[in-house]
């Protein structure tokens, strides 16, 4: 053993120890990486910096682009609302959900790009439910992983090893020659993950100490407007279809408060918020707060044509991406006290509506629009995120209290959410098709997302998560340095001079162990390059089948789940999970040990030796 690979082995195993530690910062002991191999005389600066250009470092920060403006059109909080809707209340149907969606994705993807897409709806699905990010975020990751098992294009190494078959003369694999054993993988790890979510660091499992946020339902609960919601649709007989709602005069005469109108337009649904000069059509549902008694209601309804829908949830939770509640209170210096919520006039000066008062702590009922304000006064608001957020630099006369927890998920771009679908699919689509490299197909998808102003350029920048890609840009020279002091060389040839005369199995899972292992500090794509050949002559030398051992390599390369460090998967939920280093080893060593045992006995059933 030459000394630089001692220097080289010396400096990795220094990192490794520094992020088991987690003093400095992962992205820290990267630099500190970078500056020593071209110290050490190792690499030169070209090569010690050449991650920097890296098409892999460059996809990662184009994906968290695209994640972005999927969050700023709240397609991702969409998603989110489909994964809890499906869900329920139980984090059990949550993870297999997630799980799937993600392999499934996964497999016709970049699951790199996949896992970067899903980090904010997880989030945001961790939150509405209360539960601790971390025990989302490493399902997350090991689905990813899992679905490079899946099919033949799912990850370059797979790639690798199909091309590594050709070029030694065989057929290389079918498309879907990976799924069956995929498919088991992905079976069992949704098991294990429903099993092992408590071996996390203490950490990853209790909820913010701080009181909750409140959300819309809780402030609408807090006023009674949970007892007065009704949805309303507009018979086309209605005498109420054509005329402008301030004509109308619903909330004087007939103690019903328009918040919102629903309109179907083609194949979606427009949320109009109400104003004086909101003319309703046939058709149309009303989102109506009807303050007058109950009695005699429906005799109204019938009377103004108006037909009562079904409401499953609040329609604040149906809408909160665009409709918001906020309470309002009276600062001292405020002129309001003494003045009627008619005379305030929010709808035609704010564009909000008064929608619920409190007094003394107690929410009042009934027709509420000539009640006299005093100064403890609250009222509670309903309109656009926009409007409310105006409001509160209208700080003279109103005091606008801490906003409920969904206006962390307002999207400052909804209506350009069908752009930045097509752009999603036009990148996806560049991918499945490999008419261009990935990295080009997903600045295709960037610039297309700018383009229909999905996002702007702050907020572009703003997404990238730099301490990650600094990370992955520090590890990324290890790799050619091994290569380039014997390192990689030496394992290989001890492999081949150690087992060449055991049991094929015995072979299989060696080979499973050492691709394993070298992917813990390189990537899995260059795992691929330099073991793919090493596997296929070593059948041919054993006179067996090239297939089982070049599946296994392959296997082997995307079972990854050891460290932060041995993919970017990995790398990307490490923040958002709050994770340490060793949450990655406790969770991902048995799993791995777990795919070796599925690798060597499903493999040579499936590909005979």
């Amino acid at each position: 053993m030459n000394p630089e690979l001692l220097w080289v082995l010396g400096l990795l195993a220094a990192a490794v120890t520094l992020f088991v530690i987690g003093k400095p910062r992962m992205d820290v002991v990267a630099l500190l990486m970078i500056l020593a191999l071209p110290l050490t005389g190792i690499l030169d600066i070209q090569q010690t910096l050449a991650g920097f250009s890296d098409p892999s470092v460059v996809l990662i920060a184009a994906l968290f682009v695209i994640g972005n403006g999927l969050v700023r059109t709240g397609i991702a909080y969409r998603l989110g609302d489909w994964l809890v809707a499906k869900a329920g209340n139980s984090e059990t149907r949550l993870l297999i959900l997630l799980m799937l969606t993600v392999a499934g994705l996964g497999s016709v993807m970049s699951s790199t790009g996949v896992v970067a897409i899903f980090i904010p709806v997880v989030l945001g699905v961790a939150a509405r439910l209360r539960v601790a990010p971390g025990r989302l975020m490493m399902p997350l990751a090991f689905a990813g992983l899992i679905s490079g098992m899946l099919t033949l294009v799912a990850t370059p190494p797979n790639m690798v090893v199909h091309a590594e078959l050709r070029r030694a003369g065989l057929d290389g694999f079918s498309f879907f020659g990976f799924t069956t054993i995929g498919l088991t993988v992905l079976g069992l790890g949704i098991v294990y993950m429903l099993l092992t979510r408590n071996w996390l660091s203490p950490a990853n499992h209790t909820d913010d100490t701080g009181a909750p946020r409140l959300t819309l339902v809780d402030l609408a609960q807090a006023y009674l407007l949970d007892e007065r919601e009704r949805r309303l649709r507009v018979r086309a007989d209605s005498p109420l279809a054509n005329q402008a709602l301030n004509e109308l005069e619903l909330r004087q005469q007939h103690g019903i408060n328009v918040i919102a109108v629903e309109r179907q337009r083609k194949l979606r649904t427009l949320l109009l918020m109400a104003t004086g000069n909101t003319q309703l059509e046939p058709g149309d549902v009303l989102l109506a707060d009807p303050v007058s008694p109950a009695i005699g209601l429906f005799d109204t309804y019938h009377a103004l044509g108006l037909e009562p829908m079904p409401l499953a949830h609040s329609y604040f939770s149906l809408h909160a991406h665009e409709l918001g509640l906020a309470e309002v209170a009276l600062p001292p210096e405020s002129q309001l006290p003494g003045k009627s919520i008619q005379e305030l006039a929010f709808r035609s000066r704010h564009k909000l509506n008064v929608v619920g008062l409190r007094r003394h702590g107690q929410a009042l009922q009934g027709v509420l629009v000539d009640e006299k304000l005093k100064p403890s006064d609250t009222l509670l608001v309903a309109g656009n995120w926009k409007d409310i957020h105006h409001l509160q630099s209208q700080n003279r006369d109103f005091l606008v209290l801490s906003l409920p927890a969904e206006v962390d998920e307002v999207a400052p771009a909804a209506r350009k959410a069908p752009y930045a679908l097509l752009s999603l699919l036009v990148m996806v689509g560049l991918m499945v098709s490999g008419l261009v490299p990935n990295v080009m197909a997903a600045l295709i998808g960037c610039l297309l997302m700018g383009a229909f102003r999905c996002i702007d350029m702050d907020s572009a920048y703003r997404a990238i998560h730099w301490p990650t890609l600094l990370l992955i840009v520090g590890m990324l020279p290890f790799a050619q340095a091994l290569q380039q002091t014997g390192g990689v060389d030496l394992a290989v040839g001890g492999l081949v001079n150690l087992m060449g005369e055991a049991h094929p199995r015995i072979i299989l899972a060696s080979l499973f162990v050492l691709t394993a292992l070298i992917g813990l500090f390189i990537s899995n794509t260059a795992t691929a390059v330099l073991m793919a050949p090493v596997a296929i002559a070593t059948a041919q030398a054993l006179g067996a089948s090239p297939y089982p051992f070049a599946m296994t390599v392959a296997l082997a390369a995307s079972a990854a789940f050891m460290t932060p460090i041995s993919s970017p998967v990995n790398t990307l939920v490490l923040g958002p999970g709050q994770y340490r280093f060793s949450d990655f080893v406790r969770i991902g060593v048995p799993f791995t040990l777990l795919v070796m045992l599925i690798s060597i006995l499903m493999v040579p059933w499936l590909f005979p030796l």
